[in-house]
Protein backbone atom coordinates (compact mmCIF):
# COMPACT_ATOMS: atom_id res chain seq x y z
CA UNK A 1 0.00 0.00 0.00
CA UNK A 2 3.16 2.74 0.99
CA UNK A 3 4.82 1.61 -2.16
CA UNK A 4 1.92 2.36 -4.19
CA UNK A 5 1.04 5.99 -2.58
CA UNK A 6 5.36 6.24 -3.15
CA UNK A 7 5.13 6.00 -7.06
CA UNK A 8 6.65 8.45 -9.27
CA UNK A 9 7.56 11.74 -7.28
CA UNK A 10 5.68 11.72 -4.52
CA UNK A 11 7.87 11.22 -1.14
CA UNK A 12 5.34 11.52 1.54
CA UNK A 13 2.70 10.18 3.37
CA UNK A 14 -0.31 10.98 5.75
CA UNK A 15 -1.86 8.68 7.29
CA UNK A 16 -4.96 9.30 8.99
CA UNK A 17 -5.43 7.08 12.00
CA UNK A 18 -1.64 6.68 13.05
CA UNK A 19 -1.94 4.23 15.90
CA UNK A 20 0.85 2.28 16.55
CA UNK A 21 2.62 3.51 13.12
CA UNK A 22 2.74 0.07 11.12
CA UNK A 23 2.37 2.51 7.76
CA UNK A 24 4.98 5.02 9.08
CA UNK A 25 7.41 1.81 9.38
CA UNK A 26 6.70 0.58 5.79
CA UNK A 27 7.17 4.03 4.53
CA UNK A 28 10.77 4.07 6.31
CA UNK A 29 11.68 0.29 4.61
CA UNK A 30 10.08 1.59 1.37
CA UNK A 31 12.00 4.80 1.31
CA UNK A 32 15.26 3.15 1.55
CA UNK A 33 14.37 0.67 -1.22
CA UNK A 34 13.69 3.37 -3.45
CA UNK A 35 16.59 6.03 -2.16
CA UNK A 36 14.05 7.84 -0.93
CA UNK A 37 13.52 10.01 2.44
CA UNK A 38 9.73 10.03 3.02
CA UNK A 39 7.93 12.74 5.02
CA UNK A 40 5.83 10.93 8.04
CA UNK A 41 2.65 13.12 8.68
CA UNK A 42 -0.81 12.12 10.06
CA UNK A 43 -3.29 12.34 12.59
CA UNK A 44 -4.13 10.59 15.67
CA UNK A 45 -7.03 10.92 18.25
CA UNK A 46 -5.47 8.97 21.44
CA UNK A 47 -1.76 10.19 22.57
CA UNK A 48 -1.38 6.55 23.92
CA UNK A 49 -1.61 4.85 20.81
CA UNK A 50 1.51 6.84 19.83
CA UNK A 51 3.20 5.68 22.83
CA UNK A 52 2.56 2.34 21.18
CA UNK A 53 4.18 3.50 18.33
CA UNK A 54 7.06 4.46 20.31
CA UNK A 55 7.41 0.98 21.86
CA UNK A 56 6.79 -0.64 18.24
CA UNK A 57 10.30 1.53 16.66
CA UNK A 58 9.06 4.47 16.12
CA UNK A 59 10.93 7.62 17.16
CA UNK A 60 9.69 10.94 18.00
CA UNK A 61 11.52 12.26 14.92
CA UNK A 62 8.90 10.13 13.20
CA UNK A 63 6.34 11.33 14.95
CA UNK A 64 6.54 14.83 15.10
CA UNK A 65 4.47 15.59 12.19
CA UNK A 66 1.57 13.70 13.89
CA UNK A 67 -1.19 15.69 15.00
CA UNK A 68 -3.65 15.02 17.77
CA UNK A 69 -7.24 15.81 16.09
CA UNK A 70 -9.84 13.81 14.56
CA UNK A 71 -9.37 13.88 11.11
CA UNK A 72 -12.55 13.38 10.14
CA UNK A 73 -14.25 15.71 11.92
CA UNK A 74 -11.37 18.18 12.35
CA UNK A 75 -9.89 17.25 9.51
CA UNK A 76 -5.95 19.08 8.46
CA UNK A 77 -5.91 21.36 5.34
CA UNK A 78 -3.89 19.57 2.98
CA UNK A 79 -3.27 18.12 0.50
CA UNK A 80 -1.58 15.41 0.33
CA UNK A 81 0.44 13.83 -1.98
CA UNK A 82 -0.66 10.32 -0.80
CA UNK A 83 -3.03 9.25 2.02
CA UNK A 84 -2.90 6.02 3.31
CA UNK A 85 -4.48 4.05 6.10
CA UNK A 86 -6.72 1.45 8.00
CA UNK A 87 -8.84 3.51 9.46
CA UNK A 88 -10.96 2.22 12.64
CA UNK A 89 -14.18 0.14 12.42
CA UNK A 90 -17.42 1.65 14.38
CA UNK A 91 -20.19 0.76 13.54
CA UNK A 92 -22.72 3.31 13.48
CA UNK A 93 -24.98 1.74 16.41
CA UNK A 94 -21.84 2.82 18.47
CA UNK A 95 -21.34 6.68 17.15
CA UNK A 96 -23.16 9.57 19.22
CA UNK A 97 -26.09 11.55 18.10
CA UNK A 98 -24.00 14.49 17.15
CA UNK A 99 -21.67 12.43 15.75
CA UNK A 100 -24.33 11.10 13.22
CA UNK A 101 -25.47 14.54 12.71
CA UNK A 102 -22.09 15.68 11.61
CA UNK A 103 -21.26 12.89 9.50
CA UNK A 104 -24.78 13.21 7.51
CA UNK A 105 -23.97 16.62 7.31
CA UNK A 106 -20.45 15.78 5.84
CA UNK A 107 -21.64 12.85 3.13
CA UNK A 108 -24.70 15.30 2.15
CA UNK A 109 -22.01 18.14 1.93
CA UNK A 110 -19.76 15.83 -0.79
CA UNK A 111 -22.65 13.48 -2.29
CA UNK A 112 -25.44 16.01 -2.61
CA UNK A 113 -27.90 13.60 -0.30
CA UNK A 114 -26.37 11.85 3.07
CA UNK A 115 -25.39 8.67 2.94
CA UNK A 116 -27.42 5.72 4.96
CA UNK A 117 -27.21 5.81 8.46
CA UNK A 118 -25.80 2.94 8.91
CA UNK A 119 -22.60 3.74 6.85
CA UNK A 120 -19.43 3.40 9.37
CA UNK A 121 -17.44 6.00 10.61
CA UNK A 122 -14.49 4.21 7.84
CA UNK A 123 -16.34 5.54 4.79
CA UNK A 124 -16.11 9.10 6.10
CA UNK A 125 -12.69 8.44 6.46
CA UNK A 126 -12.63 7.39 2.79
CA UNK A 127 -14.48 10.73 1.59
CA UNK A 128 -12.73 13.04 3.60
CA UNK A 129 -9.16 11.51 2.57
CA UNK A 130 -9.87 11.84 -1.13
CA UNK A 131 -10.93 15.11 -0.86
CA UNK A 132 -7.61 15.78 0.58
CA UNK A 133 -5.29 14.33 -2.12
CA UNK A 134 -2.94 16.21 -4.14
CA UNK A 135 -4.20 17.30 -7.74
CA UNK A 136 -3.12 15.19 -11.10
CA UNK A 137 -0.79 13.16 -8.41
CA UNK A 138 -2.14 12.26 -4.56
CA UNK A 139 -2.71 9.10 -4.27
CA UNK A 140 -4.56 6.68 -1.95
CA UNK A 141 -4.14 3.42 -0.27
CA UNK A 142 -6.70 2.30 1.76
CA UNK A 143 -7.94 -1.11 3.61
CA UNK A 144 -11.49 -1.49 4.49
CA UNK A 145 -13.96 -3.91 4.90
CA UNK A 146 -16.00 -5.81 2.12
CA UNK A 147 -19.53 -3.60 3.65
CA UNK A 148 -18.13 -0.47 2.07
CA UNK A 149 -18.96 -2.72 -1.22
CA UNK A 150 -21.78 -3.86 -0.07
CA UNK A 151 -23.47 -2.04 2.23
CA UNK A 152 -27.02 -0.22 1.49
CA UNK A 153 -25.07 2.70 0.69
CA UNK A 154 -22.25 1.33 -1.60
CA UNK A 155 -23.96 2.48 -4.66
CA UNK A 156 -24.05 6.17 -4.53
CA UNK A 157 -20.86 6.33 -2.61
CA UNK A 158 -18.97 4.58 -5.73
CA UNK A 159 -20.78 5.87 -8.02
CA UNK A 160 -19.51 9.50 -6.63
CA UNK A 161 -15.72 8.02 -5.76
CA UNK A 162 -15.68 6.40 -9.64
CA UNK A 163 -16.94 9.69 -11.18
CA UNK A 164 -14.23 12.05 -10.05
CA UNK A 165 -10.89 9.56 -9.04
CA UNK A 166 -9.43 7.17 -10.75
CA UNK A 167 -9.62 3.49 -9.55
CA UNK A 168 -6.69 1.66 -10.32
CA UNK A 169 -7.33 -1.89 -8.36
CA UNK A 170 -9.26 -3.49 -5.74
CA UNK A 171 -6.99 -6.48 -3.77
CA UNK A 172 -9.18 -9.15 -2.15
CA UNK A 173 -7.93 -12.03 0.05
CA UNK A 174 -8.79 -15.76 0.11
CA UNK A 175 -9.29 -16.79 3.78
CA UNK A 176 -5.67 -18.18 4.38
CA UNK A 177 -4.67 -14.92 3.29
CA UNK A 178 -6.65 -12.53 5.35
CA UNK A 179 -4.39 -9.53 6.93
CA UNK A 180 -6.55 -10.28 9.91
CA UNK A 181 -5.85 -13.92 10.86
CA UNK A 182 -8.87 -15.15 13.13
CA UNK A 183 -11.02 -12.35 12.20
CA UNK A 184 -13.98 -11.88 11.02
CA UNK A 185 -12.99 -9.67 8.18
CA UNK A 186 -13.04 -9.80 4.82
CA UNK A 187 -10.69 -6.98 3.91
CA UNK A 188 -10.15 -5.47 0.48
CA UNK A 189 -7.28 -2.75 -0.18
CA UNK A 190 -8.45 -0.17 -2.54
CA UNK A 191 -6.05 1.58 -4.69
CA UNK A 192 -6.92 5.19 -6.08
CA UNK A 193 -5.68 8.33 -7.96
CA UNK A 194 -6.72 12.13 -7.73
CA UNK A 195 -6.91 11.83 -11.92
CA UNK A 196 -9.16 11.37 -14.45
CA UNK A 197 -11.34 8.47 -14.03
CA UNK A 198 -11.14 5.34 -16.44
CA UNK A 199 -13.48 2.79 -17.41
CA UNK A 200 -11.62 -0.07 -16.31
CA UNK A 201 -9.77 -0.72 -13.26
CA UNK A 202 -7.09 -4.55 -11.92
CA UNK A 203 -9.28 -6.38 -9.27
CA UNK A 204 -6.69 -8.97 -7.59
CA UNK A 205 -6.86 -12.19 -5.76
CA UNK A 206 -4.41 -13.10 -2.63
CA UNK A 207 -3.92 -16.53 -2.30
CA UNK A 208 -0.94 -16.12 -0.02
CA UNK A 209 -0.31 -14.33 3.44
CA UNK A 210 2.46 -11.52 3.36
CA UNK A 211 3.61 -12.32 -0.65
CA UNK A 212 5.92 -10.16 -1.90
CA UNK A 213 4.02 -10.45 -5.23
CA UNK A 214 2.04 -7.93 -4.04
CA UNK A 215 4.67 -5.40 -3.41
CA UNK A 216 6.45 -6.22 -6.24
CA UNK A 217 3.21 -5.93 -8.73
CA UNK A 218 2.32 -2.46 -7.09
CA UNK A 219 5.68 -1.28 -7.26
CA UNK A 220 6.02 -2.56 -11.32
CA UNK A 221 3.16 -0.08 -11.62
CA UNK A 222 1.25 -2.76 -12.31
CA UNK A 223 3.31 -3.78 -15.35
CA UNK A 224 4.88 -6.71 -13.59
CA UNK A 225 2.48 -10.11 -13.74
CA UNK A 226 2.40 -11.34 -10.57
CA UNK A 227 3.11 -15.43 -10.24
CA UNK A 228 1.03 -18.12 -8.58
CA UNK A 229 -0.01 -16.37 -5.07
CA UNK A 230 -1.49 -13.93 -6.56
CA UNK A 231 -4.78 -14.03 -9.88
CA UNK A 232 -4.85 -10.24 -11.51
CA UNK A 233 -7.56 -9.15 -13.98
CA UNK A 234 -8.98 -6.22 -15.83
CA UNK A 235 -12.42 -5.40 -15.50
CA UNK A 236 -15.17 -3.26 -16.95
CA UNK A 237 -15.98 -0.72 -13.77
CA UNK A 238 -19.66 -1.05 -14.96
CA UNK A 239 -19.43 -4.47 -14.31
CA UNK A 240 -17.87 -3.88 -11.07
CA UNK A 241 -19.51 -1.40 -9.87
CA UNK A 242 -23.13 -3.56 -10.71
CA UNK A 243 -21.66 -7.14 -9.18
CA UNK A 244 -19.88 -5.18 -6.79
CA UNK A 245 -16.07 -4.82 -6.12
CA UNK A 246 -15.57 -7.08 -3.55
CA UNK A 247 -17.05 -10.12 -5.50
CA UNK A 248 -15.37 -11.74 -8.74
CA UNK A 249 -16.23 -10.49 -11.70
CA UNK A 250 -19.48 -11.71 -13.30
CA UNK A 251 -18.90 -13.28 -15.93
CA UNK A 252 -22.38 -13.45 -17.84
CA UNK A 253 -25.31 -11.39 -16.59
CA UNK A 254 -27.34 -13.09 -14.21
CA UNK A 255 -31.14 -13.69 -16.30
CA UNK A 256 -34.41 -15.42 -14.47
CA UNK A 257 -36.77 -15.05 -11.61
CA UNK A 258 -35.59 -13.14 -8.18
CA UNK A 259 -37.02 -14.42 -5.13
CA UNK A 260 -39.37 -11.41 -4.41
CA UNK A 261 -41.05 -12.94 -7.51
CA UNK A 262 -41.99 -15.76 -5.34
CA UNK A 263 -41.99 -15.06 -1.83
CA UNK A 264 -41.42 -11.85 0.52
CA UNK A 265 -38.97 -11.30 3.10
CA UNK A 266 -39.61 -9.48 6.81
CA UNK A 267 -36.49 -9.61 9.60
CA UNK A 268 -37.42 -11.37 12.61
CA UNK A 269 -38.72 -9.94 16.31
CA UNK A 270 -36.97 -7.94 17.60
CA UNK A 271 -37.78 -8.04 21.45
CA UNK A 272 -35.61 -5.00 22.48
CA UNK A 273 -34.21 -7.48 25.22
CA UNK A 274 -34.32 -11.05 24.58
CA UNK A 275 -33.36 -11.87 28.43
CA UNK A 276 -36.45 -11.06 29.51
CA UNK A 277 -39.07 -11.79 26.97
CA UNK A 278 -37.58 -14.92 25.45
CA UNK A 279 -38.36 -17.55 28.23
CA UNK A 280 -37.41 -21.14 28.73
CA UNK A 281 -39.86 -23.76 29.93
CA UNK A 282 -39.07 -23.85 33.22
CA UNK A 283 -39.35 -19.88 34.07
CA UNK A 284 -42.72 -20.25 32.29
CA UNK A 285 -43.71 -22.56 34.79
CA UNK A 286 -42.03 -20.84 37.71
CA UNK A 287 -43.50 -17.66 36.75
CA UNK A 288 -47.09 -19.22 35.98
CA UNK A 289 -47.57 -17.38 32.67
CA UNK A 290 -50.69 -17.53 30.77
CA UNK A 291 -50.43 -19.57 27.49
CA UNK A 292 -52.35 -16.68 25.51
CA UNK A 293 -49.67 -14.34 26.05
CA UNK A 294 -46.84 -16.50 25.12
CA UNK A 295 -45.21 -17.66 21.35
CA UNK A 296 -43.12 -20.69 20.42
CA UNK A 297 -39.93 -18.44 19.13
CA UNK A 298 -36.68 -19.50 17.88
CA UNK A 299 -33.95 -17.71 18.74
CA UNK A 300 -30.63 -18.40 17.83
CA UNK A 301 -29.28 -19.94 14.24
CA UNK A 302 -27.36 -22.32 16.88
CA UNK A 303 -30.18 -23.75 18.11
CA UNK A 304 -31.03 -24.88 14.90
CA UNK A 305 -28.84 -27.23 13.38
CA UNK A 306 -30.55 -29.49 10.66
CA UNK A 307 -32.66 -27.42 7.69
CA UNK A 308 -36.12 -27.83 9.69
CA UNK A 309 -37.67 -27.04 12.87
CA UNK A 310 -39.80 -29.16 14.43
CA UNK A 311 -41.20 -30.46 17.43
CA UNK A 312 -39.19 -32.99 18.40
CA UNK A 313 -36.55 -30.24 18.29
CA UNK A 314 -38.42 -27.95 20.44
CA UNK A 315 -38.63 -30.42 22.63
CA UNK A 316 -35.16 -31.33 22.72
CA UNK A 317 -34.12 -27.35 23.48
CA UNK A 318 -36.03 -27.18 26.20
CA UNK A 319 -35.11 -30.27 28.06
CA UNK A 320 -31.81 -28.31 27.46
CA UNK A 321 -32.44 -25.07 29.26
CA UNK A 322 -32.72 -23.02 25.68
CA UNK A 323 -35.66 -20.41 25.40
CA UNK A 324 -38.88 -21.27 23.23
CA UNK A 325 -40.84 -19.49 24.53
CA UNK A 326 -41.69 -15.47 23.97
CA UNK A 327 -43.83 -13.09 26.12
CA UNK A 328 -45.94 -11.44 23.55
CA UNK A 329 -48.25 -9.18 25.99
CA UNK A 330 -50.93 -6.76 23.69
CA UNK A 331 -51.00 -3.35 24.16
CA UNK A 332 -54.32 -3.55 27.07
CA UNK A 333 -53.60 -1.35 29.79
CA UNK A 334 -51.17 -3.34 32.59
CA UNK A 335 -53.65 -3.49 35.42
CA UNK A 336 -55.76 -5.58 32.94
CA UNK A 337 -53.54 -8.37 32.80
CA UNK A 338 -53.64 -11.47 34.86
CA UNK A 339 -51.72 -11.24 38.10
CA UNK A 340 -48.59 -12.97 36.99
CA UNK A 341 -47.71 -11.21 33.89
CA UNK A 342 -48.52 -8.11 35.46
CA UNK A 343 -45.78 -8.93 38.50
CA UNK A 344 -43.68 -9.26 35.70
CA UNK A 345 -44.31 -6.71 33.79
CA UNK A 346 -43.57 -4.59 37.02
CA UNK A 347 -40.51 -6.56 37.50
CA UNK A 348 -38.76 -5.56 34.16
CA UNK A 349 -39.95 -2.08 34.96
CA UNK A 350 -37.88 -1.79 38.11
CA UNK A 351 -35.26 -3.13 35.72
CA UNK A 352 -35.16 -0.05 33.71
CA UNK A 353 -36.36 -1.99 30.38
CA UNK A 354 -38.74 0.88 29.71
CA UNK A 355 -36.02 3.27 29.12
CA UNK A 356 -33.98 0.90 26.73
CA UNK A 357 -34.00 2.46 23.22
CA UNK A 358 -36.07 0.14 21.10
CA UNK A 359 -38.39 -0.78 23.86
CA UNK A 360 -38.96 3.05 24.28
CA UNK A 361 -40.06 3.57 20.77
CA UNK A 362 -42.82 1.28 22.00
CA UNK A 363 -46.27 2.51 22.97
CA UNK A 364 -46.93 0.33 26.01
CA UNK A 365 -43.61 -0.16 26.73
CA UNK A 366 -44.11 -3.72 26.48
CA UNK A 367 -46.36 -4.65 23.56
CA UNK A 368 -44.70 -7.35 21.78
CA UNK A 369 -43.83 -6.85 17.83
CA UNK A 370 -46.03 -9.52 16.12
CA UNK A 371 -45.71 -11.95 13.44
CA UNK A 372 -47.76 -14.52 10.86
CA UNK A 373 -46.00 -17.96 11.36
CA UNK A 374 -43.66 -17.84 8.20
CA UNK A 375 -43.10 -21.13 6.73
CA UNK A 376 -39.58 -20.38 5.99
CA UNK A 377 -36.89 -18.76 7.83
CA UNK A 378 -33.51 -18.10 6.63
CA UNK A 379 -30.13 -17.77 8.86
CA UNK A 380 -29.10 -14.55 7.51
CA UNK A 381 -25.59 -14.67 9.28
CA UNK A 382 -23.44 -17.95 9.60
CA UNK A 383 -20.41 -18.88 9.64
CA UNK A 384 -20.35 -20.87 6.39
CA UNK A 385 -24.07 -22.03 6.77
CA UNK A 386 -26.43 -19.22 5.75
CA UNK A 387 -29.47 -21.50 4.89
CA UNK A 388 -33.06 -21.41 4.26
CA UNK A 389 -35.27 -23.71 6.84
CA UNK A 390 -38.71 -25.24 6.83
CA UNK A 391 -40.99 -24.23 9.92
CA UNK A 392 -42.86 -26.91 10.77
CA UNK A 393 -43.21 -26.43 14.25
CA UNK A 394 -44.67 -22.71 14.04
CA UNK A 395 -42.24 -20.61 15.96
CA UNK A 396 -41.55 -17.22 15.28
CA UNK A 397 -38.09 -15.87 15.06
CA UNK A 398 -36.11 -13.63 16.21
CA UNK A 399 -33.72 -11.12 14.91
CA UNK A 400 -30.83 -13.73 13.89
CA UNK A 401 -33.72 -15.23 11.53
CA UNK A 402 -36.18 -13.87 8.83
CA UNK A 403 -39.02 -14.19 7.70
CA UNK A 404 -39.93 -16.21 4.35
CA UNK A 405 -44.08 -15.30 3.48
CA UNK A 406 -44.93 -17.26 0.22
CA UNK A 407 -46.52 -15.13 -2.22
CA UNK A 408 -49.65 -17.73 -3.27
CA UNK A 409 -50.99 -19.93 -0.38
CA UNK A 410 -51.29 -23.86 -0.32
CA UNK A 411 -49.28 -27.12 0.21
CA UNK A 412 -48.38 -27.25 -3.14
CA UNK A 413 -46.61 -23.97 -4.38
CA UNK A 414 -44.97 -24.10 -0.84
CA UNK A 415 -43.52 -27.68 -1.35
CA UNK A 416 -42.21 -26.39 -4.72
CA UNK A 417 -40.63 -23.37 -3.49
CA UNK A 418 -39.41 -25.39 -0.48
CA UNK A 419 -37.63 -27.27 -3.52
CA UNK A 420 -36.15 -24.26 -5.13
CA UNK A 421 -34.64 -22.81 -1.44
CA UNK A 422 -33.09 -25.97 -0.32
CA UNK A 423 -31.51 -26.68 -3.61
CA UNK A 424 -27.76 -25.63 -3.29
CA UNK A 425 -27.44 -24.08 -6.22
CA UNK A 426 -30.39 -21.50 -5.14
CA UNK A 427 -28.12 -21.44 -1.98
CA UNK A 428 -24.89 -20.80 -3.91
CA UNK A 429 -26.05 -17.47 -5.08
CA UNK A 430 -26.20 -15.55 -1.54
CA UNK A 431 -22.93 -14.68 -2.28
CA UNK A 432 -24.46 -12.44 -4.98
CA UNK A 433 -26.04 -10.80 -2.55
CA UNK A 434 -24.97 -10.49 0.63
CA UNK A 435 -22.41 -8.86 2.79
CA UNK A 436 -19.24 -10.87 3.01
CA UNK A 437 -17.23 -11.30 6.16
CA UNK A 438 -14.18 -13.32 7.03
CA UNK A 439 -13.95 -17.42 7.42
CA UNK A 440 -16.45 -17.94 4.36
CA UNK A 441 -19.20 -16.27 6.93
CA UNK A 442 -21.95 -13.50 4.23
CA UNK A 443 -25.19 -11.58 5.93
CA UNK A 444 -27.98 -11.18 4.18
CA UNK A 445 -30.74 -8.56 4.57
CA UNK A 446 -33.89 -8.37 4.06
CA UNK A 447 -34.17 -6.70 1.13
CA UNK A 448 -31.12 -8.33 -0.59
CA UNK A 449 -32.36 -11.42 0.23
CA UNK A 450 -35.43 -10.84 -2.17
CA UNK A 451 -33.43 -9.66 -4.77
CA UNK A 452 -31.65 -13.44 -4.90
CA UNK A 453 -31.26 -14.58 -8.36
CA UNK A 454 -33.06 -18.14 -8.27
CA UNK A 455 -30.96 -20.22 -11.07
CA UNK A 456 -33.18 -20.74 -13.88
CA UNK A 457 -32.88 -24.53 -14.63
CA UNK A 458 -33.52 -25.19 -10.31
CA UNK A 459 -36.87 -22.65 -11.36
CA UNK A 460 -37.39 -25.13 -14.46
CA UNK A 461 -36.81 -28.24 -12.86
CA UNK A 462 -39.40 -27.88 -9.87
CA UNK A 463 -42.25 -26.18 -12.56
CA UNK A 464 -43.36 -22.82 -10.90
CA UNK A 465 -43.98 -19.68 -11.87
CA UNK A 466 -43.28 -16.20 -10.98
CA UNK A 467 -45.90 -14.44 -9.94
CA UNK A 468 -47.57 -11.02 -10.19
CA UNK A 469 -46.47 -8.97 -7.71
CA UNK A 470 -48.14 -8.45 -4.57
CA UNK A 471 -47.83 -6.78 -1.25
CA UNK A 472 -46.23 -9.08 1.34
CA UNK A 473 -48.82 -10.84 3.80
CA UNK A 474 -47.71 -9.06 7.00
CA UNK A 475 -48.88 -8.30 10.47
CA UNK A 476 -50.40 -5.04 11.06
CA UNK A 477 -47.97 -4.39 13.88
CA UNK A 478 -45.09 -4.74 11.58
CA UNK A 479 -45.20 -0.96 10.52
CA UNK A 480 -44.36 -0.74 14.00
CA UNK A 481 -40.37 -1.28 13.14
CA UNK A 482 -40.11 -1.18 9.40
CA UNK A 483 -37.57 1.10 10.05
CA UNK A 484 -35.07 -1.28 11.30
CA UNK A 485 -35.51 -3.94 8.44
CA UNK A 486 -32.14 -3.57 7.40
CA UNK A 487 -30.88 -3.16 10.89
CA UNK A 488 -29.10 -5.09 13.49
CA UNK A 489 -31.27 -5.05 16.19
CA UNK A 490 -31.53 -6.31 19.81
CA UNK A 491 -28.03 -6.71 19.60
CA UNK A 492 -25.48 -8.01 22.44
CA UNK A 493 -23.14 -5.19 23.05
CA UNK A 494 -19.55 -5.46 21.43
CA UNK A 495 -15.73 -4.85 22.35
CA UNK A 496 -15.06 -1.87 19.38
CA UNK A 497 -11.79 -3.55 17.69
CA UNK A 498 -9.87 0.06 16.72
CA UNK A 499 -8.35 -0.63 13.40
CA UNK A 500 -9.74 -3.54 12.08
CA UNK A 501 -14.02 -4.34 11.57
CA UNK A 502 -15.88 -5.95 14.31
CA UNK A 503 -17.03 -9.33 13.59
CA UNK A 504 -20.66 -10.58 13.45
CA UNK A 505 -22.23 -12.05 15.89
CA UNK A 506 -24.29 -14.83 16.53
CA UNK A 507 -26.93 -14.25 19.78
CA UNK A 508 -25.10 -14.22 23.10
CA UNK A 509 -26.47 -16.39 25.72
CA UNK A 510 -29.33 -15.59 27.61
CA UNK A 511 -29.28 -14.50 31.45
CA UNK A 512 -32.53 -15.33 32.89
CA UNK A 513 -34.99 -13.17 34.93
CA UNK A 514 -36.38 -13.34 38.50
Amino acid sequence: MVGYCLRGRNSAIFDPAVGRGAFFRAAKTVGRELGKTIALMGTEIHANALQEARLAGLSARDLRQVQLRDFVLDPPPGPFESVVANPPYIRHHRLSRETKVKLRALGEGLLGRPLDGRAGIHIYFLLRALTRLMPRRGRLAFILPADTCEGVFAPMLWAWVTERFRLDAVVSFDERASPFPGVDTNALVFLMRRSAPQKSFLWARCAEAGTPEFKRWVLSDFERLPGSTMAVCERDLAEGLATGLSRAPMTKPIAGPRLSDLASVVRGIATGANRYFVLTRDQVERLELPARFLVRAIGRTRDVATEEITKTLLSALDAAGRPTFLLSPDGRPEDLFPAQVRGYLEWGERQGLPQRPLIASRKPWYKMETRRIPPFLFAYLGRRNARFIRNRAGVVPLTGFLCVYPRRQGPAFEEKLWAILRDPRTVANLNLVGKSYGSGCIKVEPRALERLPLPREVVDEVGIAALDRVAPLNHPDQHHHDRHDEEDVDEPSHRVRRNHPEQPHDQQDHEYGP
